[in-house]
Parts: C-alpha cells; structure tokens; sequence
C-alpha cells in the first residue's frame, strides 16, 4: 500500500513539475503568434511641398513555416502645430507571392499628396486640398499589418514617417569627410553611416538626426539661406546651446584658429543644387571644443548626397 502511495505522490510531482514547465513557456513565449516580420527599406520619407512628386515606401518580408500572404497599410497624420492625430484609415493592400520558408520577397506602393490626404480628418476638418497650406514638420505615419497563411494578422512595430519638409530634407550618403583629433586625422569617410537623416524645422532651419559625422546619439542644426549658404546657429530651436557629442559646437566663423585642417573658405559650407535628378550636395564644415578648451578640437569636413529613389 506504501508503495502505491508513493508511486502516486510521484506521479502527481511529475505532473505538476510539466505542468509547470509548461506555464513557464507560455510566459516566455506570451502565446506570441510567429509571422508576418517585414523590414522597411525606409523608415523615413522626406516629402518636399510643392513639387507634386511621387514617393515609394519598400521593404522585405521574412518568410518562414508562416508565410505572409497579404500586408495591409494603415496611414494617419499628425498636426505638428497642435499636436493633433488624424483618424487612421486604410491606404494600401498588397498581395506577397508565396515564397519557401527564409526567403525575402520584396513589396512597394507609391503616392502623391492626394493619395496621402484622401480620407483624413484632424478635428473633422480633411487635410488641405493643397500641400502648400501643410507646416513644416507635419507627418503622417504608416503602420503595416501582416496576415500569415494561418490567418493571423501581426501589426509591425516599425513604420514609415513622411515628414513635410523644404528640398533639403531626406536621406544622405556621405561621398567625402574626415574628422580630425587635436590636428590627427583619425575617422574617413568609411566610418560614417550609410544614411544620415536631415529633417526640416523651418523653411530654412535643419536638423541631422542621431549622427554628428561619425558619431551616434547626436541631434543638432543647420539653417541654409537663400544664396545656399550653410551656416550653423548657435542656439538650437528650444534655446538650448548648440553641442556635439556633448561639447561646445565651434564653426569657421566662431573658431577660426581651431579649424585648421579642414576647409574653412569658399569651398565649404554651401549647397550644390541638382535640378535635374535632385541628389542635392551638402559641403559642410564643423566641430566642437573639448572642455572649451584651446588645442582641443575635433573638426569635421562631409559632403552629404541626397539619396533619391
């Protein structure tokens, strides 16, 4: 009888020790659903006011045992001025191919303004019939939902921003740059990122996003007048100080005697139109102070070419 009793004491450990495994890989897993993973070829989308262009948003679909069979694209605006979000609507539906299990097949839609307007509201007022009436700075969002073979719809956490903004917004690739240590020349142009990120503030102001020449986790600002001469503010648009990587930001103007080994005359500091493909040109020079301090500067010399699909 002992015997019996222990046998089922074990028995009942057992199931409970599975039993917990079990919720633990649940807890782990979340009952997550598998599928449907794209990636954006841009994440971001300067739209010019204007110049009545077309736009495409691409990226790949991650096929696995799950295959995506269809994308769905939901679009929204929001108001820069006021803060304001737009219903969100549907704007495209597009059908992926069936493809085996680790290939990448590819999507892409196109648009104008009246693609992106049609169908929102912000207060229950529709979006201007002309893009001239948009504000810098306003945007829409496009979120992209992935239905798998199996029925499932997964919303992706990355989406496409199209950004209102001036020419000189978008996407660069660095063609030249240097960034010189106290006088040593130390990164080129193989260091920099594959894409810098310009966004528009004004309708002369510019903000890079997250690179200062080589170096992440930056945010800083350039205005571009009407003869296309770059300069660089001293206060950023909040009044804050103009820095880089945390440190004083020093110009040709501010600290000639501390950019010397980068351009600092006629051949820096300007804008090279493309009025035929629109791969605009950035020559830019630039730097900052190491503990404000004389002999310790970094400088930087880029020229940026606008990426255009």
């Amino acid at each position: 009888m002992k015997k019996i009793k222990f046998l089922i004491y074990a028995l009942l450990s057992l199931s409970i020790t599975v039993s917990c495994i079990d919720d633990d890989n649940d807890e782990l897993t979340g009952n997550a659903i598998k599928g449907g993973l794209l990636s954006l070829n841009n994440a971001s989308i300067g739209y010019v006011v204007g110049n009545d262009g077309t736009y495409t948003a691409s990226g790949t679909v991650f096929q696995s045992r799950q295959q995506t069979t269809s994308i769905e694209v939901y679009k929204s605006f929001t108001d820069a001025a006021t803060g304001n979000t737009s219903n969100e609507v549907l704007f495209e539906t597009l059908s992926i191919d069936n493809t085996t299990a680790g290939e990448k097949p590819s999507f892409s839609f196109s648009f104008k303004y009246e693609d992106l307007r049609e169908g929102l509201t912000v207060n229950d007022n529709p979006l201007p019939e002309s893009d001239s009436d948009l504000n810098i700075g306003d945007f829409w969002t496009l979120k992209y939902i992935s239905t798998t073979s199996e029925g499932h719809m997964n919303v992706n956490s990355t989406t496409t921003k199209v950004s209102v903004g001036t020419r000189f917004a978008g996407l660069y690739r660095t063609l030249n740059a240097e960034y010189y240590r106290i006088g040593v020349l130390t990164y080129t142009a193989s260091d920099w990122p594959a894409e810098t990120l310009i966004e528009s503030v004004d309708a002369t102001t510019y903000r890079v996003v997250e690179y200062f020449g080589a170096f992440e986790g930056n945010e800083w600002y350039f205005q571009i007048d009407e003869n296309d001469k770059i300069t660089y503010p001293e206060k950023t648009p909040s009044g804050e100080d103009q820095m880089g990587n945390g440190q004083p930001f020093i110009t040709c103007q501010s600290h000639a005697g501390e950019m010397t080994n980068v351009p600092c005359g006629s051949e820096t500091n300007y804008v090279e139109r493309d009025d035929i493909n629109g791969a605009d040109k950035l020559y830019m020079s630039f730097g900052y102070l190491t503990d404000n301090a004389a002999g310790n500067s970094r400088e930087f010399y880029q020229v940026l070419e606008k990426i255009v699909d």
